[in-house]
């Protein structure tokens, strides 16, 4: 993790995987600005998972994010029905903040190390038959309308994207939705889904 940069973040009570796509509505000045420069720029903001404070600006309440989070970019946006900015956008690389601090308008920064590429120059892992019935439950998924709105690349190719996917789409707790995102083995993370998965289906008997 050699490249540094000092990026803008967005803390949510959301997971942004890389590859995954989110719906954000925009009302906070802080973040009006930071998106039109994305927008002008074609530039980045980081999206991390609040571990500390709400996700607009309270008097008193420091916000704290996890360590770990995901790039984010904009790929679509437009005016919602009430009134305000709504914008989607795709994860990219992950990163890890080595500081992050508060500026005068509020909208946090931090100095990050990069953990990994773009999902789109990393070596493929290749599927197998092992990994079938992930792949049908992840079909199952991407059939609610809901996902199916996000316009989500239905081919599944690799087990980096399966594992991204189900990271993604899951009904599980966003805290391990963030579990899952800081673990940085493909297969690892692909095991713990599979122990997730076979706890919550104990826990529906």
């Amino acid at each position: 993790m050699s490249e540094e940069s000092v990026i803008p973040l967005f803390p949510l009570r959301s997971v942004l995987v890389p590859d995954g796509r989110l719906p954000l509505q925009i009302f906070e000045q802080r973040y009006l600005d930071l998106v039109s420069s994305s927008l002008k720029t074609g530039s980045g903001f980081g999206v991390c998972f609040l571990k500390n404070g709400k996700e607009t600006v309270t008097a008193g309440r420091r916000q704290q994010v996890h360590s770990i989070g995901c790039c984010a970019h904009i790929i679509d946006w437009d005016q919602l029905e009430n009134g305000l900015l709504g914008i989607t956008v795709e994860g990219t690389r992950r990163f890890q903040v080595k500081d992050c601090w508060s500026r005068d308008d509020h909208l946090l920064m931090a100095e990050v190390d990069w953990i990994d590429g773009s999902v789109d120059t990393e070596p493929l892992l290749p599927l197998s038959s092992e990994h079938d019935y992930l792949v049908e439950l992840l079909q199952d998924l991407m059939k609610h309308p809901l996902v199916e709105s996000l316009g989500l690349d239905m081919a599944i190719q690799s087990r980096q994207g399966l594992s991204w996917r189900l990271v993604e789409l899951l009904p599980v707790p966003m805290s391990e939705k963030q579990r899952l995102l800081e673990i940085n083995g493909t297969d690892e993370r692909i095991r713990e889904i599979e122990v997730l998965l076979a706890a919550v289906m104990r826990h529906g008997e």
